[in-house]
């Protein structure tokens, strides 16, 4: 199955208010793995879209999100104009009837550098609570898509860190190399997979990726099939 995508984690999951006798399927949730990079528009629809099934499926799944690098080497002084240029492809995500809201480029900031600081930060969100992962992951791309920050800068995301109201010291360990080295594991695992591009999305207990941005109803059957298992 191919979707649209960009070629080249945190847990989300929701709290059950189902009655007792209807948890029982739920101590062993499937699992499900979203290789994800925050600078790709395509994965910003599969997040939406996956992370609204982990809410209906209310804790029956699991989404963890690991990191794919579209830019995996740090790149200064690209070309603003040629980059703004590029967002104009965004509209066609931002087309889709369910997308998160886009924007062409119009800010002065940017381009971003490379891949690895916006995922150094969600991990580090992660380690706070997986709530602090889920929000973190939604406000990079927000910040990105839609408000046309550079969420490669140390400034902003310092920014956007404080903003959520998360602890100094959890934001001092997204940038050691234990959380830079476990991002390049994740993006290793995924290409070594043959996710050449993202979102791609696999059951933890399998190792075949889907790479694409697929629409929700793909996913919820996908989720139905394997509930059924």
């Amino acid at each position: 199955m191919t979707g649209s995508r960009c070629s080249f984690s945190g847990v989300a999951t929701a709290a059950s208010s189902r009655p007792p006798e209807s948890l029982a399927m739920d101590l062993n949730p499937v699992r499900f793995i979203a290789y994800s990079d925050y600078l790709c528009p395509w994965c910003w629809n599969a997040s939406r879209r996956l992370e609204r099934l982990a809410e209906e499926y209310e804790g029956r799944i699991e989404i963890e999100w690991r990191s794919y690098l579209l830019r995996p080497e740090k790149r200064v002084a690209r070309d603003l104009e040629r980059f703004r240029k590029y967002t104009e492809s965004w509209l066609r995500p931002g087309a889709e009837s369910d997308a998160g809201p886009f924007r062409v480029w119009a800010s002065e900031e940017g381009p971003p550098t490379h891949s690895v600081p916006p995922h150094q930060v969600a991990k580090a969100a992660a380690r706070v609570s997986p709530a602090a992962f889920r929000g973190m992951h939604d406000r990079l791309m927000t910040a990105y898509f839609a408000e046309n920050r550079d969420i490669s800068s140390f400034e902003v995301l310092r920014t956007l860190w404080d903003a959520e109201g998360f602890p100094d010291e959890a934001f001092e360990f997204a940038y050691s190399e234990e959380v830079e080295s476990l991002i390049f594991r994740e993006f290793e695992e995924a290409r070594q997979l043959g996710a050449t591009g993202v979102p791609a999305v696999r059951r933890a207990d399998n190792d075949a990726v889907i790479v694409g941005a697929h629409p929700e109803s793909l996913y919820r059957h996908w989720i139905e099939r394997s509930l059924a298992g």
